[in-house]
């Protein structure tokens, strides 16, 4: 059952993960019109521009648990790679315990009423024509919350997994399966 859960959770976080980028793309692809309408026709749209910085928000908010799922994240690295799998699991599993679940708890209790004062006044940009959906902009803080408790969850059981036995840890050069969505 948990081996269920671990790969259901690892295929959504690698299905947002793919979706996103391709949001880097289109964060490409919008700058060089940006670039191109001011510097070549001499106008411009702080809407546009306002583009960019929602595009890079939700790539890295949405992006994280694909960081954490990949294991892509900083690591001070001094004995881990040396480590057993089993020091490797308990490791991890503290890491995951103590640092990022309190963490990601105290961001989703922090920035609720944060979130909540946006959605309530439905904030925009302070910038004329600016884009109108800056409470949607600020959700994305809520949303990386949700999906790193997820993927936190989907590691503190595959940690826990290998603790109890040791011989069903993948190696790096292992393949990760999933189900696909």
């Amino acid at each position: 059952m948990p081996g269920r859960l671990i790969s259901i959770l690892d295929s959504i976080t690698e299905w947002l993960g793919r979706l996103t980028a391709w949001f880097a793309v289109l964060m490409v692809l919008v700058t060089c019109y940006v670039v191109l309408t001011r510097y070549v026709f001499d106008t411009g749209s702080i809407a546009v521009q306002e583009i960019i910085m929602y595009l890079n928000t939700l790539i890295f908010t949405v992006g994280a648990a694909y960081t954490l799922k990949h294991d892509a994240h900083v690591r001070v690295d001094i004995f881990f790679s040396k480590a057993r799998p089993r020091t490797q699991a308990l490791i991890n599993l503290a890491g995951t315990l103590l640092l990022l679940f309190p963490v990601v708890i105290f961001i989703l209790i922090y920035c609720w009423d944060y979130v909540s004062a946006s959605w309530a006044i439905r904030e925009q940009s302070g910038d004329p024509g600016g884009l109108r959906w800056v409470y949607l902009l600020k959700t994305l803080i809520l949303l990386m919350g949700g999906l790193l408790l997820l993927q936190g969850l989907s590691e503190a059981l595959r940690q826990i997994m290998t603790l109890l036995n040791p011989q069903s840890a993948k190696t790096p050069s292992q393949p990760e399966e999933g189900v696909q969505l």
